[in-house]
């Protein structure tokens, strides 16, 4: 009996040992950083204990609920939405909450979590039944801002603050996702024609202006060449003017070169008539004269003593002494004159030859008396 005994005050002892380590245990109660600890004595709210070490009544206090005080971050799964013009779309939500008050988010609430996807879910379709496809894809903003200021509202009762609501997609359906896409593409067509038409403007414009620049320019470098070939022109005439009158031609070269400027005359495909003045035969006179031709022959001048040409034995000045013309009027009016004098010479030559002199015919006159105007004087040989 007395070893009896003793087995059972060890196990009376062993037992009040347990109890009071988990007596300990349960008293001792160590609160981590960032949770909060819902207590209950004798099945009421007691206190709410925070980050640090606690000490409790053992078998009287009891911790209800632990509850994180971080924000916390929530993805629902996709929810069907009707939209005003009667289009069933798929929005995903991302809900941002976090618990200020820890007794409130126990007991006001079973189950905060659900209670928040519900309530987002019933302020979405609110909220996009208002508004049709094209308003609900360009107001993210505004869904987020209605939404956050419902769900705010509605929480805060339960200690819960809602710090962001955010859409995460937005899934029309498939027929609508392809005329959508079909639409974009016609407006990014429309933008690149339009761009195209303002470079290839531009490009014309550009090329319009090079143009008109490079006309000027061309029609400038025109006129400063016809300018200066006029002004080289003018002064080969003159100087074929001062180089005849300084050489002093006498009829029989006036005669050759008005004869080598008749086939001139006839030059062309289109001539089809050519043309003989009346002083045709006295200027092959005047050149067989040159040439050696025997005086008195018809056409051929003979040296008489009344001939005031160069074979006179008379004094003449020579052209030599002559100031130089520098006015081509002058020269033309000089060349004229001494072409009248050429005529008259071959006149007075063929009257001597014996030929019967015919003034109608040599002279070009009328038969009512009147005269014609003399032949032009043929142009001057170019300048050597």
């Amino acid at each position: 009996m007395e070893s009896f005994g003793q087995v059972l005050l060890y196990l009376i002892i062993a037992l009040v040992v347990i109890v009071g380590i988990v007596a300990v245990i349960r008293a001792v109660r160590i609160v981590p950083q960032s949770v909060a600890l819902v207590v209950e004595r004798l099945g009421r709210y007691s206190k709410t204990l925070d980050p640090g070490l606690h000490v409790l009544v053992p078998f009287v206090d009891r911790v209800r609920a632990g509850v994180d005080l971080r924000e916390q971050v929530v993805s629902f799964p996709p929810q069907p939405v009707i939209t005003s013009d009667n289009l069933v779309v798929e929005i995903d939500t991302v809900i941002y909450f976090q618990v200020t008050d820890a007794k409130s988010a126990v007991y006001e609430i079973a189950n905060y979590i659900t209670a928040i996807e519900q309530l987002t879910v019933t302020t979405l379709r609110n909220v996009i039944g208002s508004m049709d496809l094209e308003q609900t894809l360009t107001s993210r903003d505004q869904i987020n801002g209605q939404l956050r200021g419902v769900l705010d509202e509605a929480t805060g009762r339960w200690g819960i603050r809602v710090n962001r609501v955010e859409l995460k997609s937005i899934e029309p359906p498939p027929s609508i996702q392809g005329a959508m896409e079909q639409q974009m593409r016609a407006e990014r067509d429309r933008r690149a024609a339009i761009l195209t038409a303002e470079g290839i403007k531009q490009s014309a414009i550009l090329t319009a202006e090079g143009e008109k620049q490079s006309a000027i320019l061309t029609a400038e470098g025109d006129a400063q060449s016809q300018i200066l070939r006029a002004e080289g022109e003018s002064r080969a005439i003159i100087q074929v003017f001062e180089a005849i009158h300084r050489g002093n031609a006498d009829s029989k070269l006036l005669a050759y070169q008005y004869l080598q400027m008749l086939p001139q005359i006839a030059k062309g495909d289109s001539n089809t008539t050519w043309v003989i003045p009346t002083e045709f035969t006295a200027a092959l006179g005047s050149i067989a004269k040159g040439f050696g031709g025997t005086p008195g022959t018809p056409g051929i001048p003979d040296d008489s003593p009344h001939d005031d040409g160069p074979s006179s034995g008379g004094p003449r000045t020579s052209v030599l002494d002559k100031p130089l013309l520098q006015d081509p009027g002058e020269a033309l009016a000089e060349a004229q004159r001494q072409a009248e004098a050429a005529v008259a010479d071959a006149t007075s030559a063929g009257t001597r030859s014996g030929e019967p002199f015919d003034p109608g015919h040599e002279r070009g006159q009328r038969p009512g008396g009147g005269s014609t105007p003399p032949p032009p004087v043929p142009p001057a040989p170019p300048a050597g």
